[in-house]
């Protein structure tokens, strides 16, 4: 029950519900098979430092093939939303992408890598792999197709009143709410040897490209913590060089409010026993 209302609350768009529905699920199986779908639900929330927690913790052993590649998608979406392009690439690149044997979520993985290429400018290389991933999407997963088109500038027009209404192509791979979630029930009972070995390659090699561009990030948060050490530096100098002369205009200052010595002054002819000037005392100007 836990897991069919969660379920049906993420294809409904009630991220908060799913992710309480499907947690309690995992508690209460032990299981993790909806962790991409966690992931995603908190992407969509606006949270993709949690989404990307999830995937750094997950138990890479107890998940299925199908489950670590979305997960490992919905990682890389993450990182888009945080404004960190190239790590969402680098994260993609694993071995399953260029594999020639083609899995179910084969076409997804290739058209999120695409879409990545896409976001950094790497159009070449964009159209590359949606091309790949039309090629294996035999049930039309993906609209890989169409942005393929849309690359080559090709724009199919037609008859609008002669149209029939089709089935309206779901978000891409990457995409908030694009995870085929399903229930376990309707998924096959066990894996081959070699499907398990996916699963547990894919999660450690994308984290390993995550964690790179974490330490790269941390090295430039380094240098401008350094950079910004240097400038106040500079301004505590500058500021010291500012009082050196305040105290040099102060002093002038001074010399003029007691008198310059010369003969004129009047404050130097009443030091010497003379009478002050009429409108004068012993410090200066009389108010009159």
């Amino acid at each position: 029950m836990r897991e069919a209302v969660g379920l049906a609350a993420y294809h409904a768009g009630e991220w908060q519900t799913a992710i309480a529905e499907l947690r309690t699920y995992h508690r209460m199986t032990g299981l993790q098979s909806h962790l991409a779908v966690l992931a995603d639900c908190e992407r969509a929330l606006g949270r993709p430092e949690r989404a990307i927690d999830l995937f750094r913790g997950a138990d890479r052993d107890a998940l299925d093939p199908a489950t670590a590649i979305e997960l490992l998608i919905v990682a890389a979406g993450a990182r888009g939303d945080l404004g960190q392009k190239d790590a969402a690439v680098a994260m993609l690149q694993v071995r399953e992408l260029t594999s020639d044997a083609t899995q179910p979520w084969t076409a997804r993985l290739r058209y999120a890598y695409a879409d990545a290429l896409l976001a950094v400018d790497r159009r070449e290389e964009a159209r590359e792999w949606f091309a790949r991933a039309a090629e294996v999407d035999a049930d039309s997963e993906t609209d890989a197709a169409e942005r393929l088109l849309e690359l080559d500038g090709v724009v199919i027009e037609g008859d609008e009143d002669d149209e029939e209404p089709v089935e309206e192509i779901a978000a891409g791979p990457g995409a908030p709410g694009s995870v085929p979630a399903r229930p376990d029930s309707d998924l096959d009972g066990g894996a081959d040897a070699d499907e398990s070995e996916t699963a547990a390659a894919v999660l450690p090699a994308a984290t390993a490209a995550l964690d790179a561009h974490a330490d790269a990030d941390a090295d430039d948060a380094d240098d401008e913590v350094e950079d910004d050490a240097d400038d106040a530096d500079d301004e505590i100098e500058d500021d010291t060089d500012g009082d050196e002369d305040d105290d040099d205009l102060r002093t002038v200052t001074h010399d003029d409010a007691v008198g310059s010595g010369g003969a004129d002054d009047p404050d130097l002819a009443v030091r010497a026993g003379g009478d002050a000037p009429a409108g004068h005392d012993e410090t200066g100007p009389v108010a009159r």
